[in-house]
């Protein structure tokens, strides 16, 4: 390809009066979902983002009929270019040289390898804030190991504290650690841009999806390390029965979060149990009481009481709640 064909995806993000990073310019080399949404989540700031995609489009463009592709990269302009041609290669250091921030996620030494390595990209732009999106970080055992979602959930023990009674690890239906890496990128681009407010200078960040992950365990591995609990911080565990979740007379769901006291008893007394209020192993009892009705009938007590019940949503159900009607 000798030409930069460009298109400019549904303005879909771009918040009215520009938005905090208004005049930010984004740079945008990755594929799939978590780089992506990364910079998703600095256009939803106002940020200007392009994304560099190759000839014929991402392989996120024939993911799930198209439809992450489109979600994910509303709002930005999106160039295909031939990086290993000499047309590309000299359009992206046009790029290179007018963005602010450049986002990549490639395997480490990828991008070098194109003519694009840490040296060059700050020789030709000395404030660029260059930060590399990785699975595992740019060294380590696993830094070139292919991987996706579920294996980042695995080797940082999230996963572990995800699963069903017998201990069995549950598979995800949302790519929790996909979408929690493009917020960890999200907040390292912020911080190196409140830096280069300060002081002029760039950055070069290296964001790990499993490090970030890690950060999340640090609570549950002290619980273990005293041997507290292994499967997770005891109260938020299911192994109380004013915080857990209940199946309905229709095969549906509600979330019981009532973890404080105050919570804890107005539920008991609505419900007719005052006798609840000093026990936490009434599980059983619970469960029969959700499960008497169906969750409409769940979700009119969740708007006129206060005792943290919430129904377990679907996606398509989210319009017709009335917290989400409320703008």
């Amino acid at each position: 390809m000798t030409s930069m064909k460009e298109t400019r995806t549904q303005n879909a993000v771009r918040p009215p009066g520009g938005g905090f990073l208004e005049g930010i310019k984004v740079l945008d080399v990755t594929y799939y979902l978590p780089g992506p949404y990364s910079s998703y989540r600095l256009a939803e700031m106002g940020a200007d983002v392009t994304k560099v995609e190759p000839p014929g489009g991402e392989p996120a463009r024939r993911l799930a009929g198209g439809l992450i592709h489109e979600k994910k990269n509303a709002g930005k302009t999106i160039v295909e270019l031939d990086l290993k041609s000499e047309e590309g290669n000299r359009l992206m250091r046009e790029l290179i040289r007018e963005t602010d921030v450049l986002i990549e996620s490639f395997r480490p030494g990828t991008l070098g390898r194109l003519g694009f390595g840490e040296d060059e990209l700050f020789s030709l732009n000395p404030g660029l804030i260059y930060c590399s999106m990785t699975g595992y970080g740019l060294v380590g055992e696993f830094a070139r190991a292919g991987s996706h979602d579920l294996n980042y959930l695995a080797l940082s023990g999230v996963l572990s504290q995800l699963t069903d009674e017998s201990g069995r690890p549950i598979q995800p239906k949302n790519t929790l650690a996909d979408f929690a890496g493009g917020h960890f990128v999200a907040e390292a681009v912020l911080a190196a841009l409140v830096r280069k407010m300060k002081t002029g200078e760039g950055a070069r960040l290296d964001v790990s999806i499993t490090d970030g992950l890690t950060h999340w365990q640090s609570v549950h591995k002290a619980f273990e390390e005293a041997g507290l609990s292994d499967r997770g911080v005891p109260d938020l565990d299911g192994s109380r029965a004013r915080y857990a979740i209940y199946p309905t007379s229709d095969g549906r769901y509600v979330a019981l979060g009532a973890l404080e006291d105050k919570f804890w008893n107005a539920f008991c007394e609505f419900a007719g149990h005052p006798e609840w209020k000093e026990r936490d192993d009434v599980h059983d009892d619970v469960a029969r009481y959700f499960g008497a009705e169906p969750l409409g009938h769940w979700l009119d007590v969740s708007l006129r009481t206060d005792f943290c019940l919430t129904p377990v949503l679907r996606p398509g159900e989210l319009e017709d709640h009335p917290h989400w009607k409320k703008g």
